[in-house]
């Protein structure tokens, strides 16, 4: 195991009575891509408003390079945000400016570089993802997945250690999503930063994925690699992965009480008797 680049140590976030992350405990390893996978609800977009600072939990501590979010002042806390870039679901484009600008915003907000050291940087995160040229472009002229790569190419524009991807593949049609997925791939390798993605595509998680962390009523109920996830005989992650709707064996999953404690992190052996 390697260095971590992120830490969540007993974490719990809830809103009223409603529990969303329940003293949740994992990892992400510093250079490798996490992906964060679970049904909807479950609270894997509060996980990375938690990690980037947007919300506090109410317990535990979040660690970033060492550094405990949850305790840091507003202006410390905005410079660790500096080592994350974001790709948002739908790209998150400003429609009213062009492309070039939309990559140049955080250039421009962050640093103190000439416009043209700026554009040259635009015009290689846009060659990086595959879309040389289009600078004077606007948002609207361009399809789903060319705006995803624009958004990419502006997560990347600071060079973040740690990128976030937030259902990249939302919306796209199959071929496109495995093209986003093989770029996902690519700029990893490339880079060489740290990728934590949200998703529910199957096929892409296993493509992309180093790790694969499963979020299931507020728990974190698995860890591990592929092949390790593809091994468990945790029955919700069976459920899960093979896409089946059918209600388990087990009542307890659709009641809420499936007793999850033989599966929880660092468990994914088999319970001989349960």
């Amino acid at each position: 195991m390697g260095e971590n680049a992120v830490r969540f140590e007993n974490v719990r976030k809830a809103f009223g009575k409603q529990v969303i992350l329940d003293h949740i405990s994992c990892d992400v390893e510093k250079g490798k891509t996490t992906v964060i996978v679970g049904p909807s609800g479950t609270g894997k977009s509060v996980f990375l408003k938690l990690l980037v600072g947007l919300l506090k939990p109410d317990h535990g501590s979040i660690y970033v390079d060492g550094q405990d979010v949850t305790r840091l002042s507003q202006n410390d806390l905005f410079e660790v945000r500096k080592k994350f870039g974001m790709l948002f679901q739908d790209g998150a484009l400003f429609d009213s400016q062009n492309v070039g600008d939309n990559i140049a915003f955080p250039l421009r907000r962050h640093t103190r570089k000439s416009h043209k050291e700026i554009m040259k940087i635009v015009a290689q995160k846009l060659d990086q993802v595959g879309l040389p040229g289009i600078e004077h472009k606007l948002p609207s002229e361009l399809s789903g997945g060319m705006r995803k790569r624009v958004g990419l190419a502006r997560a990347m524009a600071l060079d973040p250690e740690i990128i976030l991807f937030d259902e990249p593949n939302s919306g796209l049609d199959p071929v496109m999503s495995d093209a986003i997925d093989k770029l996902i791939i690519k700029t990893k390798q490339m880079t060489g930063s740290t990728f934590i993605v949200i998703s529910h595509d199957i096929p892409g998680t296993f493509q992309i994925a180093d790790h694969i962390i499963m979020l299931y009523k507020s728990k974190v109920i698995a860890t591990g690699t592929c092949d390790e996830i593809k091994a468990s005989t945790n029955p919700v992650l069976q459920q899960f992965f093979s896409r089946n709707s059918e209600i388990p064996i087990d009542p307890g999953y659709a009641t809420g009480e499936l007793d999850l404690r033989p599966y929880v992190t660092g468990e994914l052996k088999d319970n001989e008797d349960s």
